[in-house]
């Protein structure tokens, strides 16, 4: 039996610990690996957009992926996000996973400008051309870069990516995008429509709200992917949560999450401000319903 890849299951798109003067705390984020990974969670996703890699140097975004690869138990995946302004970077970032021993990486398209396809499929290319699987990430709402169904056949044909972190919400997208790529895996990237999409046929989930609620969300997902008639009240409790990572304040949300059941979420680093108390209020009255 071929192993499973590292991709599937339950890999979380991980916050980053922040000291009170908005220092990497690194120490905490290998704490936060390791009790992910023993809270039954498959992988994390470090450098993703949860993670503030727009706000990183390169140096922390080394240490952030070497401090991951490092805290995590064997089998437990780390799949780095390589994404950057243009091809040229997004590579050296997967090349700098290689060098760490991840088994696969996460790209967005270029993500400063709206990329015709014939630069999208460039993108990849260089992405792919370092060795490592590519999990392509489709968020055109922040990118406004569509990986269309059409174009992920394109990109899966060519052998540039294995598998699309789905983050438009549209569930729809899940039935054609196994119709015009059979083969290309298929993860639900939205919190907020895991089962939707886990009933499409995704085989992994790169989440935002298993930071906080590790063991609540793998339960969620086993659910969900094996069709068992509890994930529907299941995903009912946890949805007042998990629609927070669709929002444009998911990274202070998480974070408070976190915070309100005991472990460190901190501060976030601009331009992020703290989230407006109704807000913060309402993600605590969820968290205690949970």
């Amino acid at each position: 039996m071929s192993p499973t890849p590292s991709w599937h299951g339950v890999l979380v798109a991980t916050a980053l610990p922040l000291t009170e003067d908005l220092a990497l705390d690194l120490d905490r984020y290998a704490d936060h690996v390791r009790w992910l990974a023993e809270s039954g969670c498959h992988g994390v996703t470090p450098n993703g957009s949860l993670g503030e890699y727009q706000a990183l140097d390169p140096a922390e975004r080394v240490a952030v992926v070497q401090t991951a690869v490092q805290a995590a138990p064997p089998g437990f995946a780390v799949v780095p996000g390589v994404s950057a302004y243009g091809a040229r970077e997004a590579a050296r970032w997967a090349e700098q996973a290689a060098l760490a021993g991840c088994p696969a990486v996460m790209a967005l398209p270029p993500n400063g400008y709206r990329a015709g396809e014939p630069a999208v499929v460039e993108h990849y290319r260089a992405v792919a051309a370092v060795g490592l699987p590519v999990v392509a990430y489709n968020n055109p709402i922040d990118t406004k870069v569509d990986l269309t169904p059409q174009l992920l056949a394109r990109l899966h044909g060519e052998g540039l990516i294995v598998a699309v972190k789905e983050f438009t919400g549209d569930v729809r997208r899940g039935y054609e995008i196994a119709e015009r790529a059979p083969g290309l895996d298929l993860i639900a990237g939205s919190d907020d429509v895991v089962l939707e999409l886990a009933q499409a046929g995704a085989v992994g989930w790169i989440a935002g709200v298993p930071n906080a609620l590790p063991r609540e969300c793998v339960a969620l997902w086993r659910a969900a992917h094996s069709g068992e008639p509890a994930a529907r009240s299941a995903y009912r409790a946890l949805h007042p949560l998990l629609r927070w990572d669709s929002k444009t304040e998911f990274v202070q949300a998480i974070k408070l999450m976190m915070d309100q059941v005991g472990r460190y979420g901190g501060p976030c680093r601009p331009p992020r401000t703290a989230l407006p108390e109704p807000a913060a209020a309402a993600i605590r009255a969820a968290v205690a319903g949970v």
